[in-house]
């Protein structure tokens, strides 16, 4: 077929829809093909997902999550999105990953994901707000501006991962996200039914060339296993440690995955798993799960836990990891993400100073944080701790500024990251002949740790792989392991309100800077509990504020909270129920 060059002037959002902006780029088309009628179908793949509401969604900690049903034009968008990101990276792959986490299952999100697995740029966020916002009319338009102030070249390709939990709707919106990938001329890679950090760990894998993309999955797999199988076998001494742990799969993607990874492990762990139910809609994260155990402060539902034994939760993207017990009383034994930083740095601080290498390392916790593992970490263990805003973003960022940084939330989300100044000592150490046999042996497992650490983002799978390792150099039962330090009790509840955003912070989520004379009564009500603490902060998931207490004794932290909740409730305009 005869073709006939042309210039238009284009848009830098839309490569082949004329007019607008002064970008001058050639392009080819079909005799047939107008400009009018190129715009036209590119305008019916937008109607194709209208925005339905005027309900407005904001990018927040976990990108968008709500109502699944409102999300096909926030998913289409956010496809777009993340070709338009991909070329302003240099065509580097960017991931879109389809999730409501630990959310009941008729929710669901959709959040991306940067060049080095890591989650989207700050300044970033504001545009896919934008972007999800704008009328149907005018989403073109706010396109090419931001594409104009970005100063994306439309003429590089775009590549961008899409994977998905297996909620009923996640397949119906990585459609649409692929829709709007290629709506942009990128190329979508439909990665299917994987976990959170699997997707990090793939769009990582592949920006930096490490492995080719057929094999991602085996890959991923495969240096977990190698790597934890390797650390099993430096350890003889184990003591009280056992290698059967209950698995509970929250009946979500994590059962999907441990299942592949099992049969790598061989005989070094010996899982039991749970709650794998990724058929039934209904099942996913109900009465299971990371979540469900750290905020009913009770052992899952689905099988009936064995006294003493091991319980890994995770939650329904697996980007969480929480663990319990429950003991010969039958008591429940809660072991979350605190304790779990604590176990974890302090092994890493070990090997740093048996190793002789000038590392710093610090752990960085929020606010939801136990006040008593603080006390232990900074007092005890003599390890540096610095605090940040909720969310996993905030903590990343600040764990950067270590050699060595270690971070997990209180829900289980969290993990090492190892800078570069870390990485290069151990390979020089390693290749160092005149280096001691000794330390050369806690080098190499320093390296070995290393690999079996997903250091991208949270990952349940790897951390627990991280928490066993420990657990069995120490030769620690969950007993030994708990008997580190005594949380002090706790509770968490929700207000609802009409507006969570008139909830504002300062002090790393610890003070309440509005409404105006909220925090005084919030100190008041705390000044009347021995040991109490209690903040509050609106959710970045959902439309609620949390309120977080701690006191002395399980009775006074519930009191504590539904005082706390009560205040927030006649202060910030709440609905619903009055919290009791």
């Amino acid at each position: 077929m005869n073709r006939l060059r042309r210039v238009w002037r284009l848009s830098p959002a839309i490569p082949t829809c004329p007019v607008l902006y002064p970008v001058t780029t050639t392009f080819t088309f079909h005799r047939q093909i107008s400009p009018r009628a190129t715009d036209r179908k590119m305008q019916a793949t937008i109607e194709k997902y209208p925005r339905k509401n005027d309900v407005y969604i904001q990018y927040g900690t976990a990108g968008f999550r709500t109502k699944a049903e409102l999300l096909d034009h926030v998913v289409f968008r956010m496809g777009v999105l993340a070709a338009l990101r991909s070329r302003a990276k240099g065509s580097m792959a960017i991931g879109v990953m389809i999730t409501a986490s630990h959310n009941p299952e008729p929710d669901n999100g959709v959040k991306l994901v940067d060049p080095h697995g890591e989650m989207l740029e700050v300044a970033w966020e504001a545009i896919a707000s934008r972007l999800a916002n704008a009328s149907d009319s005018e989403f073109q338009e706010e396109l090419a501006k931001v594409a104009i102030q970005t100063g994306v070249d439309v003429n590089k390709p775009a590549l961008v991962f899409i994977g998905r939990d297996t909620r009923s709707s996640s397949e119906r919106l990585g459609e649409a996200a692929i829709a709007g990938v290629k709506f942009y001329q990128g190329t979508a890679v439909d990665h299917g039914q994987v976990t959170t950090p699997m997707l990090h760990y793939y769009v990582y894998a592949h920006n930096m060339n490490l492995t080719p993309d057929p094999q991602l999955e085996d890959s991923y797999f495969s240096k977990l296993a190698s790597s934890f199988i390797s650390l099993s076998k430096e350890i003889t001494t184990k003591k009280n440690y056992s290698p059967f742990v209950d698995f509970d799969g929250a009946n979500g993607v994590g059962a999907l995955a441990i299942e592949k990874l099992l049969p790598r492990l061989g005989n070094t762990l010996l899982l039991t798993v749970h709650n794998t139910d990724t058929v039934t809609p209904s099942t996913l994260n109900k009465e299971c799960g990371a979540d469900y155990v750290k905020t009913h402060v009770a052992a899952p539902k689905g099988f009936e836990p064995t006294p003493n034994k091991r319980i890994v939760s995770v939650d329904g993207d697996a980007d969480r990891v929480i663990y319990s017990y429950v003991d010969s009383q039958k008591q429940f034994h809660l072991m979350d993400g605190d304790h779990i930083a604590s176990l974890v740095a302090g092994y890493l601080m070990e090997m740093v100073k048996d190793s002789g290498l000038e590392l710093s390392l610090g752990l960085v916790q929020t606010a939801y944080a136990n006040g008593n593992s603080t006390k232990y970490i900074t007092e005890t263990m003599k390890i540096p701790v610095a605090f940040t805003s909720t969310g996993v973003k905030h903590l990343h960022h600040k764990a950067l500024e270590y050699d060595i940084g270690v971070y997990f939330e209180a829900n289980g989300h969290g993990t090492v990251v190892f800078s570069n100044n870390a990485r290069n000592l151990v390979l020089q150490a390693m290749n160092d002949e005149k280096l001691d046999e000794s330390k050369r042996r806690v080098i190499m497992r320093l390296k070995q740790v290393m690999e079996v650490i997903n250091s991208t983002v949270g990952d349940a799978i790897s951390d627990m792989l991280l928490v066993e390792t420990v657990l069995k150099a120490r030769g620690w039962s969950m007993e030994d392991w708990e008997a580190a330090y005594q949380d002090l009790p706790s509770r968490l509840m929700k207000v609802h309100v009409k507006d969570r955003n008139v909830i504002e912070t300062v002090d790393a989520d610890r003070k309440c800077s509005k409404p105006d004379g909220l925090q005084k009564e919030i100190d008041r009500v705390v000044s009347s509990y021995s040991f109490g603490r209690s903040f509050v902060r609106p959710s970045g998931t959902e439309d609620v504020v949390r309120v977080y207490a701690e006191a002395e004794t399980q009775v006074e932290a519930d009191k504590l909270a539904v005082e706390v909740a009560r205040v927030v409730y006649n202060n910030a305009d709440g609905v619903g129920p009055i919290p009791s």
